[in-house]
């Protein structure tokens, strides 16, 4: 069994960060060569520009709800998530740039993984994929040609309610992904 969640396929298809990745004026080789790993700042900047106002309206909300212990437990499990990114290699950052974002590598079947190509359609064990319907990261015309790609004849999306990090980690997952989860395995497991 493959789970996949909010996984993106089609790079072409998230718009902000192939605006913000154009070759012509995003200078990876000299970034990632400059600062050797590429802080976990500038990969949160990144996903924070996508909506600038978040963690203002995030902080206000809090504010809003600072008497409801539920509500500052999920605040703070949502803002630990967000906060604790990694920095990347810039080796691994600059391969990502130009072979996911600038070539599209895994939709056209050209990205590879050492000397071997990545082809998805070599995927043939039972498949689920969870898409987020709010997701502004992953989209979903990015992530559903997933289903296309895969040589699966068991495969199945699942579009749910929530954001591409609430999906798994906000306090509706409980009650929405984890029990589709349960039962997609469940059906499939020995």
């Amino acid at each position: 069994n493959l789970v996949c969640f909010t996984t993106p396929v089609d790079f072409s298809k998230m718009e902000m960060f192939q605006a913000w990745a154009d070759k012509r004026h995003f200078k990876v080789d000299q970034m990632a060569d400059a600062m050797g790993i590429v802080p976990a700042s500038v990969v949160t900047s990144g996903f924070d520009a996508l909506r600038p106002t978040g963690r203002v309206t995030g902080t206000l909300r809090l504010w809003d709800n600072l008497w409801n212990d539920e509500y500052v437990k999920q605040y703070r499990m949502m803002d630990r998530w967000g906060t604790e990114t990694l920095p990347l290699a810039g080796a691994y950052f600059k391969e990502t740039i130009k072979s996911l974002m600038w070539e599209n590598g895994l939709y056209t079947g050209k990205l590879k993984v050492g000397s071997k190509k990545v082809d998805l359609g070599k995927i043939t064990i039972p498949l689920l994929s969870v898409v987020a319907e709010h997701d502004h990261i992953v989209p979903y015309a990015a992530a559903h040609p997933l289903m296309d790609k895969v040589g699966s004849t068991h495969k199945e999306e699942v579009m749910l309610k929530g954001g591409h990090v609430s999906l798994v980690a906000g306090p509706n997952a409980v009650k929405r992904m984890w029990p589709k989860l349960d039962q997609w395995l469940g059906e499939r497991s020995t």
